[in-house]
């Protein structure tokens, strides 16, 4: 069952031009760790910021549901699987919100795409209440 999309543009420039003013003081509040690692190794790291910045938007407007206000930008962590698939971790409120939205014996997966044509990069994101097949749950 859908329970919530999520789409964003991003201007790459944009990104690039937030890094280049507000340096550590920006990409500290709106990513993590190993999203800036991530980021860093790129050929192109404002690109993979702009990017990864977009799929945070998207993955909140998904799991917004009746709730409103903000999240952290930090509670949406954006990564890669083995073969290069975006994939997502929530944290803290963007965790508490999203397992709000699916019912009872299911939890929430969220789907997500990712593009670029400089100088937009773009993301979509699903979020889907699937059967909890967990041990023990």
């Amino acid at each position: 069952m859908i329970l919530g999309i999520g789409t964003d543009i991003c201007d790459i420039r944009r990104i690039e031009q937030s890094i280049d003013r507000f340096g550590a003081r920006f990409l500290n509040k709106t990513f993590t760790q190993h999203e800036q690692a991530y980021c860093e190794s790129k050929a192109r790291p404002g690109m993979s910021y702009a990017k990864r910045f977009a799929a945070k938007e998207a993955v909140a407007k998904a799991i917004a549901g009746p709730e409103t206000g903000s999240l952290s930008w930090l509670s949406v962590e954006i990564e890669n699987d083995l073969s290069g698939r975006p994939i997502i971790t929530l944290h803290n409120e963007a965790l508490k919100r999203a397992d709000a939205l699916s019912p009872e014996d299911h939890i929430t997966a969220i789907h997500l795409s990712l593009s670029d044509d400089y100088p937009y990069a773009t993301a979509f994101a699903i979020a889907e209440a699937v059967p909890d097949v967990r041990q023990g749950a």
